[in-house]
């Protein structure tokens, strides 16, 4: 019942179209199938010429347009799309099977919405596309809101820039810092986002067995228990403090030292993680029932990191780039369900506050010496 819910909720109202573009046809019906199903209109494309024929015709609300096609391929389609003025306010999600990030990022640039990458998770892609069906429509009424203030007094131009710069910043800072957090720095002049080099704790967490799990289930029993699995560790990161830099599927990284300095940055991420542990635990319990196989993995290191906004004008992230958060990943690949393992270099900052075991010299992927790990016990 939850899962027909959650997807009942990304249902449209009849209003949008939606134009498919894929040079493979059984791949268009599929996705026209699934978006009529919630009350999308469609128009399929089975090429990239196609595809910016119908646009010109039938002027549609979104474009979904995948990225490999024979004729125009998908990053052309969307460079034409956006050299042409009379379609600024269409939506484009591209598709995709590679994950080839210079690819994205190509796409990305040229004006790309968002993506989704092959083979679709449904509450994923209908998620999707209503973010940026409602992103445009945004833009679109603070377009008309601007005219009309234009025409009353273009003096109220700058103030009105200010305020949108306002609430952009709000929202950036309240989707990546706990309420604290962001409250402080939308209250102080400046920006948290400059790039500098500051000493943070990483941590990654992973869900062991997911790739199995994701392989026998169905998508709605996939999401479902991702957002179940975010739901329990969510409210604990920004308890603690931490930065939400991204999520990976079926696991995230945080960190915590940057923007906002804490002294204790290694104790505080270790207290987390084990917090995490014991309350993920108590779903696992369910997990394991039910026949999922799923525990969680985390791994922690501290070290120098450069922080700063990374991205492009329409999606920027903040993140702390540097081998110490490559040392976290590595830790966390090697975590077992259950497991927290620790950098030596965390475990010298926590004083003894932990009890520890070593695990010994362990050899991580682009690392040239072995690590010494340990794991809370």
């Amino acid at each position: 019942m939850t899962d027909l819910s959650l997807q009942t909720g990304f249902d449209d109202s009849g209003s949008h179209t939606v134009l498919v573009a894929d040079d493979l046809e059984d791949n268009v019906m599929i996705l026209q199938t699934f978006l009529m199903h919630h009350n999308y209109k469609t128009i399929p494309a089975y090429s990239g010429t196609e595809a910016l024929q119908l646009i010109e015709k039938h002027r549609p609300n979104l474009v979904l347009v995948d990225l490999n096609m024979p004729d125009l391929n998908g990053l052309d389609v969307i460079k034409k799309i956006r050299s042409n003025d009379q379609f600024a306010n269409l939506g484009i999600i591209l598709l995709t099977a590679s994950g080839d990030v210079d690819r994205l990022l190509q796409s990305f640039m040229a004006g790309a919405d968002d993506y989704i990458q092959k083979p679709y998770h449904h509450i994923e892609m209908l998620a999707r596309i209503q973010s940026v069906l409602k992103m445009r429509e945004a833009q679109m009424k603070l377009l008309e809101v601007n005219k009309r203030l234009d025409e009353f007094n273009r003096d109220l131009e700058d103030t009105v820039a200010k305020q949108v710069d306002e609430l952009e910043k709000a929202n950036r800072l309240r989707r990546y810092f706990s309420p604290q957090v962001a409250e402080k720095f939308i209250n102080e002049e400046g920006t948290p986002f400059a790039n500098k080099r500051n000493e943070v704790t990483v941590v990654f967490l992973d869900l062991r067995g997911f790739t199995a799990f994701a392989e026998k289930h169905s998508p709605e029993v996939v999401m479902s228990t991702l957002s179940e699995f975010h739901s329990v560790v969510g409210p604990i990161i920004f308890e603690f403090d931490a930065t939400l830099e991204r999520f990976t599927g079926d696991g995230l990284m945080c960190f915590l030292g940057a923007p906002s300095p804490e002294a204790r940055h290694a104790s505080k991420a270790v207290d987390m993680a084990v917090t995490m542990q014991q309350n993920v635990a108590k779903i696992v319990d369910r997990w394991q029932e039910a026949g999922y196989g799923l525990a969680l993995g985390i791994g922690i290191s501290t070290g120098m990191a450069s922080t700063g906004t990374i991205g492009f004008e329409k999606r920027l992230d903040y993140a702390a780039i540097g081998s110490v958060t490559n040392l976290a990943a590595r830790l966390c690949s090697k975590a077992e369900g259950g497991e927290i393992l620790l950098s030596e270099y965390t475990k010298e900052q926590l004083g003894g506050a932990q009890k520890l075991k070593s695990k010994g010299g362990i050899s991580l992927k682009g690392f040239s010496k072995q690590i010494q790990v340990y794991s809370i016990v």
